[in-house]
C-alpha cells in the first residue's frame, strides 16, 4: 500500500485523522502559521528505496525549502529507518540537506516512529526528534503535537532546541517496543519523568528497525533540550543503561505453526474470534506478504469459520476475477516473490467476491486515513475466507475485512498478517491473540540473516 499526494492535495487527506500531518495542520491554525506542504509519500515496508523515487521525493521537499521560503521553521514527519540505494541513512541524508538550505539557526523538527534507527546524522541535523511512545502507535497525532509546540518556541525564540542520542551494542531490545508490558513501559515513564526538568524539552525512546542493515539498527534513545546538552546525554546514558539491562525481557511468546494449530484445537469453540498473527510474514517488517504456510495448516487442521487476510498474489486476484464471484478455481497462491522461502499453495475454492480493495480505518490506530489493497478477491477455502490482495499491506484493521463483507467478530478464527499493530483494534475482539513464526521473511529470529553492515559485535548477534 501507498500513497503520494503534494500541495495543496495533502490537506484534505490528512485533516481529521489520526496522523502527524493532521497534528502539523491543527498547530498551523492553533498557531497561526502560514503553512506551506511540499509533498507527502508513505509506503510498505520493503527493500532499498530507487535512487529515482529518493531524486523525485527528496527533490520535491529541497525544491520547496529554494521555490517557497524563507522559512521560520520546519516540521517533517519521517519514520527513522529509511534505506535508499544510495544512503543506508536515507532520513540522516535528508535531514542534513535540509539543514544546508535552512541554515543552522532555523528549527527543524522531526516526528519519528517508535521503531527509527535514529543515527548521529539525524540528531546532529535535526533541532529535535520526537517518537511515538505507542507500540500500537495509537498516540501519532500526539506525537507531532508535541513536535509542534517545540518548534513554535523555538520560532518565538524562547528556546533554541538541539538533540543528542545514546545507544548501545543492541540491534534489538525493549521488547521490540511493546507499550503495554515489559521494559518499555518503565523507559516511557521515565522519559516523561525527565520531560519536566528544566531545559529538557523531549525524551524519546526507540526500539529500533532491527532488519535492517545498516551500522547504527537497533534501540536508542534521544533527548531534545533547551541549553541542557550535559543533562541531555547523562539522561539518554541513564535510559539506555536500563535497555541494555532489560535487552533479553520479551513479552510475548512465540509459536510455531504446529503449536499454534495445537492451541486452536484445545481452545475448542467459543463466543469471540481467536487471532492467529504470522509474525514473521507481516509486510510492516518488510516481508512479502504471500506467505500461505499459516493458510495451509489451518487448511490441513479443518479450522471452521475462519477468515485469512491477506495473501499479496495479484496473479491469484486475476484468475478469480476470470472465473467470476460463484466461480471455482483451482489455483497456486501465495509464494509467487521467493518460492524457495515460502512455495505456493495449490487450493480449490469458490470465489464470493471481487472488489477494487478500498477501505478507510476505522482506529484507533491512524483512523480516519484511506487504505487500499489494490484488486481484491474474496476465496472461500472450505469454511475460510481468504482475502487476495494486489498490494502488500500489514491487517492491523478490521477495516480490511468489513470492506470485504467479513466481519471479524463474527468469526471463530481470524489469521492475519502482522506483528503487533493489530492489537490496537483486534484484541478487544479477541479471546486469545497466539503470535506464529510461519518461516516467512521478516523472522522474529535475527540469528537467520547475514548481516554485512551493522556494528559489531552487538546484542543478540554477538553478545
Amino acid at each position: 500500500m501507498h500513497t503520494l499526494r503534494s500541495g495543496k492535495a495533502i490537506e484534505p487527506v490528512f485533516r481529521g485523522t489520526n496522523s502527524e500531518l493532521a497534528a502539523y495542520f491543527d498547530a498551523s491554525e492553533k498557531y497561526g502559521w502560514d503553512m506551506n506542504c511540499a509533498i507527502a509519500a508513505n509506503a510498505t515496508s520493503s527493500g532499498r528505496i530507487t535512487q529515482e523515487a529518493w531524486d523525485f521525493l527528496s527533490s520535491a521537499l529541497l525544491t520547496a525549502l529554494d521555490r517557497d521560503g524563507p522559512f521560520d521553521g520546519v516540521l517533517l514527519a519521517l519514520h527513522g529507518a529509511m534505506v535508499t540505494e544510495s544512503f543506508d541513512d536515507g532520513e540522516g541524508a535528508l535531514l542534513a540537506a535540509v539543514r544546508e538550505k535552512v541554515g543552522p539557526d532555523v528549527p527543524v523538527c522531526v516526528s519519528l516512529d517508535l521503531h527509527a534507527n535514529v543515527t548521529d546524522q539525524m540528531a546532529e541535523s535535526g533541532s529535535g526528534l520526537f517518537s511515538f511512545r505507542t507500540y500500537p502507535h495509537i498516540d501519532i497525532y500526539e506525537t507531532a503535537a508535541r513536535a509542534a509546540v517545540v518548534l513554535r518556541d523555538a520560532m518565538d525564540g524562547k528556546i533554541r532546541p538541539r538533540c543528542v542520542v545514546a545507544r548501545r551494542a543492541m540491534v534489538d531490545g525493549v521488547n521490540r517496543g511493546r507499550s503495554q508490558d515489559g521494559p518499555m513501559v518503565e523507559l516511557v515513564r521515565r522519559s516523561l519523568a525527565f520531560g519536566k526538568e528544566a531545559g529538557i524539552l523531549d525524551v524519546s525512546v526507540n526500539a529500533g528497525f532491527p532488519w535492517a542493515d545498516i551500522e547504527m539498527a537497533g534501540p536508542t534513545v534521544t533527548v531534545t533540550h533547551d541549553d541542557a546538552a550535559d543533562r541531555a546525554r547523562a539522561i539518554a546514558a541513564e535510559m539506555m543503561d536500563l535497555a541494555w539491562d532489560e535487552r533479553a525481557n520479551v513479552t510475548v511468546p512465540l509459536l510455531d505453526i504446529e503449536q499454534a494449530m495445537a492451541r486452536v484445537a484445545a481452545l475448542g469453540a467459543g463466543d469471540r474470534p481467536i487471532i492467529l498473527a504470522d509474525f514473521s510474514d507481516n509486510p510492516g517488517g518488510g516481508a512479502y506478504g504471500d506467505s500461505p504456510n499459516l493458510l495451509g495448516a489451518m487448511i490441513a487442521a479443518g479450522v471452521k469459520n475462519a477468515a485469512f487476510g491477506c495473501i499479496a498474489d495479484p496473479e491469484a486476484v486475476t484468475m478469480c476475477q476470470r472465473a467470476g464471484v460463484r466461480g471455482t478455481v483451482t489455483l497456486p497462491i501465495g509464494g509467487k516473490v521467493d518460492p524457495a522461502l515460502t512455495p505456493p499453495l495449490v487450493v480449490t475454492g469458490e470465489v464470493v467476491g471481487i472488489s477494487e480493495g478500498s477501505f478507510t480505518l476505522q482506529g484507533p490506530l491512524s483512523s480516519g486515513l484511506r487504505g487500499s489493497m489494490g484488486s481484491t478477491a474474496i476465496l472461500r477455502i472450505g469454511s475460510i475466507d481468504v482475502i487476495l490482495c494486489s498490494f502488500r499491506l500489514q491487517t492491523m484493521d478490521p477495516a480490511v475485512f468489513r470492506s470485504q463483507g467479513i466481519d471479524p467478530e463474527d468469526k471463530a478464527v481470524v489469521a492475519l498478517k502482522s506483528a503487533h499493530h493489530f492489537r490496537a483494534a483486534f484484541e478487544p475482539m479477541a479471546r486469545e491473540i497466539l503470535i506464529v513464526d510461519a518461516h516467512g521473511l521478516a523472522s522474529p529470529d535475527l540469528g537467520k540473516f547475514e548481516y554485512k553492515k551493522v556494528r559489531r559485535p552487538v546484542w543478540p548477534l554477538d553478545l
